[in-house]
């Protein structure tokens, strides 16, 4: 006789990794040992600091808190067929977070002793478990790509928007709506009413438009349209919309890249589909009250550089923050880059208005290196350059000029406030980077048709730029030249190759760190040189072969290319993996440092931690194997 219980536990585990991918027979062996655990809302499951039990968690019914006690925070929510509890078994070592219901939930208990033996046995489900362990994740595989290994510090849901977080955001799921032929004072009595900051203006229960407190202020109050008048006059559209899985990182980088505190939560995402939610700034509970928004409007309200040396102290603050708690890193570079570029936009704007005159043309100011890629977390040297419109022989040298002490001013602005100038001096104050879109479009020609080992360090750091302030169209004129001359002298991209493989692999014979053998870092691990600018070397020589145009951070290069040559997706995705655990190894160390984080003492490194920073050294090979092959390098060498 078939025991019923059993069978629906088994039907449950069998759609969720690393039970997926056992065999019929371990799987109701497991089955038949659960124990099934009914929670009421506030009850614990374990507590911060307690001895790890001798079995974990997965979620059959309900939701389950992870809290840090220390400071009272909401770190991770787990859903249905979530695992929790898993990490502290495999580490032996006491629970880091307390685990408690946030609602009625039922909960499935399994021993770990159970598993070992299917461990030894099934490779998969070994490598699900190691993957949990080494990333922290509950789930290290991916739902839409079952099966696909994560490497990095990543939680599952993932979207077209490419970012995570291991907080769900809790919208409101009443919105409040009208019609269009709604009057804009009906809808000012409807939010009254119902005391709200929005409302949605819909079409067959689909969100076409947004009126919030701000539009009220600045649209009706200064009198430029009539209370009577339909709220469309006023509405903006279309509106911002997400699917209700949306995290805190995706919300607050939307909010952020749009410029508006509403996102409209619909069925499936888009704004073609049934709205069932509003989630507004107010809504986003950020990790231990900081909020990266508030940071913005302190930057666009911050009159001296004194007040943006203040707010900076902030962002390395959240910075500590976020990788506390173990946020993705792709999310933070993405916000500190954010604050960043906000920071040097509003020193820029406080330079032009100290300016005794108006600039005498239009211009762009430019990113560059790490900060142009949007990699660069902690508070490096700065690089960056200037290009203004091309104008005669008669006013270029006033022109120069005028620029110049501009630079000047800016990047001694940007020295107060705690961002170090370049020690080889690529800023934008020096004459060399200081120039017309024809004499940049000049130089890039020179270094790619004429390439030497300088010319093309050089075009490592300055073709990795992207516009912080100005004219968009120079930039395009820049970035179109560049194309250009490649099309001219296609063995540019092989000499580009060849700087690629500069440096391989950065293990000996007997896999060994290879490290500084003297000078004032001998003993130690250069991550930047051996193991990050291999990635990203690679992902520029990829892309500018493929003529990506306008991707210039490394992840987001590699998914491109993933895209382009599905039969290297593997190897594409191993690089962003490894290119992220690089990262997050070089910010932590350069936070614990109080330094760059280059040069890492490997004997300070956990076992675990030396295992997983070898771990990214095979995609490096790998990718450098497929350079050497793609751009015929062996004949070169």
């Amino acid at each position: 006789m078939k025991n019923i219980i059993v069978e629906r536990i088994y039907d449950f585990l069998k759609n969720y990794p690393p039970f997926d991918v056992m065999s019929k027979n371990d799987l109701m062996n497991i089955a038949k040992n659960v124990q099934v655990i009914y929670l009421e809302n506030e009850q614990y499951i374990f507590k911060q600091g307690e001895a790890p039990h001798n079995h974990f968690y997965i979620v059959n019914d309900g939701a389950i808190g992870l809290f840090s006690e220390e400071f009272l925070d909401l770190v991770d929510k787990c859903d249905e067929g979530d695992i929790f509890g898993l990490r502290s078994l495999i580490r032996k070592d006491n629970y880091s977070l307390t685990a408690k219901a946030i609602e009625e939930s039922i909960i499935y208990s399994i021993s770990s002793e159970l598993l070992e033996d299917i461990i030894n046995r099934n490779t998969q489900v070994n490598k699900f478990l190691i993957a949990s362990f080494a990333t922290n994740t509950r789930n290290p595989y991916s739902k839409q790509n079952k099966g696909k290994l994560f490497a990095n510090i990543d939680v599952i849901q993932k979207n077209d928007s490419g970012f995570t977080e291991a907080l769900s955001a809790d919208y409101s799921k009443n919105p409040i709506t009208c019609e269009l032929g709604t009057s804009i004072k009906e809808a000012a009595k409807i939010m009254t009413n119902k005391r709200v900051g929005s409302i949605i203006i819909i079409k067959n229960n689909k969100p076409i438009g947004i009126i919030t407190d701000k539009d009220l202020r600045t649209k009706i109050a200064t009198g430029k349209f009539s209370v009577d008048q339909k709220v469309s006059v006023i509405m903006s559209a279309p509106v911002i919309s997400y699917p209700d899985k949306i995290t805190i990182a995706e919300a607050q980088i939307a909010m952020l890249q749009h410029k508006i505190t509403h996102l409209c939560i619909t069925k499936d995402g888009t704004p073609n589909s049934e709205l069932v939610g509003i989630l507004s700034e107010h809504d986003i509970i950020v990790v231990r009250g900081n909020n990266p928004s508030v940071i913005l409007k302190e930057i666009k309200r911050a009159k001296t550089v004194e007040d943006l040396k203040s707010i900076n102290n902030k962002t390395q603050h959240l910075l500590n923050i976020y990788l506390e708690q173990q946020l993705p890193i792709f999310f933070v570079s993405k916000i500190i880059s954010t604050i960043n570029n906000t920071i040097t936009q509003k020193v820029i704007e406080i330079t032009l208005n100290k300016m005794t005159s108006n600039p005498p043309t239009t211009f762009a100011w430019l990113a560059l290196g790490s900060q142009g890629r949007s990699e660069q977390l902690l508070l490096t040297d700065q690089d960056n350059a200037l290009v203004f419109e091309n104008i005669s022989i008669e006013d270029y040298s006033s022109t120069k000029a005028y620029f110049l002490k501009f630079s000047k001013i800016v990047t001694n602005s940007l020295y107060k406030i705690g961002f170090e100038y370049c020690p080889a001096d690529m800023m934008a104050s020096n004459p060399k980077w200081c120039l017309s879109v024809n004499e940049w479009k000049n130089q890039f020609e020179n270094w790619i048709t004429k390439p030497s080992e300088k010319k093309i360090m050089l075009s490592t750091i300055f073709f990795d730029f992207e516009k912080i302030y100005g004219d968009e169209k120079l930039v395009s004129d820049m970035t179109s030249s560049i194309y250009n001359s490649i099309h001219k002298y296609e063995i540019f991209l092989n000499y580009l190759g060849l700087n690629a493989l500069m440096n391989p692999p950065p293990l000996s014979f007997f896999r060994n760190f290879l490290i500084e053998s003297g000078g004032e870092h001998k003993d130690q691990f250069d991550i930047k040189a051996k193991a990050i600018m291999p990635l990203v070397d690679a992902a520029r020589l990829l892309t500018l072969a493929t003529e990506l145009e306008k991707v210039n951070n490394t992840v987001l290069r590699f998914k491109k290319l993933a895209g382009l040559e599905p039969q290297n997706k593997d190897l594409y995705e191993s690089c962003i993996n490894s290119f992220k655990i690089l990262l997050r190894f070089r910010t932590t160390q350069g936070l614990a440092h109080g330094d760059s984080g280059r040069y890492i003492d490997i004997h300070s490194l956990n076992k675990v931690d030396r295992l997983k920073l070898k771990g990214c050294f095979k995609p490096i090979k790998d990718i450098q194997e497929l350079i050497r092959v793609r751009f015929n390098l062996a004949q070169m060498m």
